[in-house]
């Protein structure tokens, strides 16, 4: 369970990386000392840590599915951001919506961040607090913008990059529904017999809903030529 956790922040991490990457290289650098200072700011609460109490929340089933409720959130915010920045490059007018997602990078990466602090306290418990606190805020100060750097040398493409942001965006959601529930159903499947008559109803509506479309888009691809060839005849004459 452990291990699935690990590899869950691990992508929260990239992710997060990869939305920071469309930003400037002084906004990357001024995200990265924010979550420096955030480190050193919760200093404090992370000595007071310890691995029973980590390892309860991790067992703890109600909190988790409150995690998982976030982290859905979290993709959403991702999802969208993704849609809002294609509609863009395909010349659809930018939404009043989509400027706070473009300055949303990840809240999900200070709890990652935490977390990483408590381990690396547990790792080295001779080494003093303060030290190992410091310059792991300094580490993760300096090592996130040059990450930024990293993927936009790998990936150069914004297009790519928007790509493989949406596809690790899905890969959090779905491994974070998995591993937060803990193994817990929460709505057990009752056993009924197989309902055809609701099946056959509900592929109707869907066999006639597509037709109404396909018909309905041939109909206005139709109507969009017959305006354009007006527009073009009506500019000849003139």
């Amino acid at each position: 369970m452990e291990l699935i956790i690990s590899v869950l922040m691990l992508f929260i991490v990239m992710n997060c990386v990869l939305k920071v990457s469309f930003w400037r290289w002084w906004q990357a650098a001024l995200f990265g000392g924010l979550c420096g200072v955030f480190v050193v700011l919760t200093y404090p609460y992370a000595i007071l840590q310890s691995k029973t109490q980590i390892a309860d929340y991790l067992r703890n089933t109600v909190a988790l599915q409150d995690m998982a409720v976030i982290i859905t959130i979290e993709s959403v915010i991702c999802f969208a951001y993704c849609v809002a920045v294609l509609r863009g490059w395909l010349g659809q007018q930018e939404k009043w919506w989509v400027k706070p997602l473009k300055w949303y990078p990840s809240l999900l990466i200070f709890p990652v961040l935490f977390y990483l602090q408590t381990e690396l306290i547990f790792s080295f418990s001779g080494v003093s607090f303060t030290v190992l606190s410091y310059g792991f805020a300094v580490a993760v100060a300096v090592l996130l913008p040059l990450l930024c750097v990293l993927f936009r040398y790998l990936l150069p493409e914004k297009d790519l990059r928007l790509e493989v942001h949406f596809l690790v965006s899905l890969f959090v959601c779905v491994i974070g529904l998995l591993t937060t529930v803990n193994g817990n159903v929460t709505y057990q499947a009752v056993e009924e017999p197989t309902n055809w008559k609701a099946l056959a109803v509900s592929f109707g509506l869907f066999l006639i809903l597509f037709l109404i479309g396909m018909v309905w888009n041939k109909l206005k691809w139709i109507i969009l030529q017959k305006r354009g060839e007006r527009r073009r005849l009506s500019v000849n004459d003139k």
